[in-house]
């Protein structure tokens, strides 16, 4: 007799059923076990791509902000070469307007103008001699008191001012506004 013989059926058929349950587990553990190992790569690729893009992005970002960063070192550089060629005028014109000052203070430069040729003499006008250098022949000049040259002076050094100061605010504005 063989061994299949001598156990009973409902044994037989329990012991297949056991059989039969092994291995189906054992392969659904199998199968869990390789769909765990091929998402885990998937998974694992997803990350490092991931990394990979947000290292560029970083990259990019750092670049760009370089960029910038060089761009407002230069407009910097600019405005400070610009800021100093204005000083540069306005101590240029002060030191001017303060000789000129100083010359008419001394009486070395007389301030005069032009009278209107229809008015009449004796008005304490002068008639100014023909000199070679002279662009003006025989017109009547008056010269001016020394407190009102000095007024003069002081107000065409206000202007001189607010002309440079104006060029230079036009040409920071310009400097700004213009992308480079």
């Amino acid at each position: 007799m063989r061994l299949g013989e001598m156990i009973p059926v409902p044994y037989r058929l329990f012991g297949k059923v056991v059989l039969l349950t092994t291995l189906v587990g054992g392969s659904a553990a199998i199968t869990w076990q390789v769909q765990d190992w091929r998402y885990g790569k998937q998974l694992a690729e997803q990350a490092r791509l991931h990394t990979e893009a947000l290292n560029q992005l970083a990259l990019a970002s750092a670049a760009q902000q370089r960029a910038e960063q060089n761009k407002r070192l230069a407009l910097e550089q600019r405005l400070t070469t610009s800021e100093q060629t204005h000083y540069r005028a306005l101590s240029d014109v002060q030191r001017d307007q303060d000789r000129l000052r100083d010359r008419l203070a001394t009486a070395d430069l007389r301030l005069s103008v032009l009278l209107d040729a229809t008015t009449g003499g004796g008005n304490g006008s002068m008639p100014t001699p023909t000199t070679t250098g002279s662009v003006v022949h025989g017109t009547t000049r008056a010269e001016l008191d020394p407190a009102h040259a000095q007024r003069i002076i002081g107000v065409t050094n206000d202007g001189d001012r607010g002309l440079i100061a104006l060029a230079a605010c036009q040409a920071y504005a310009k400097e700004v506004s213009t992308p480079k």
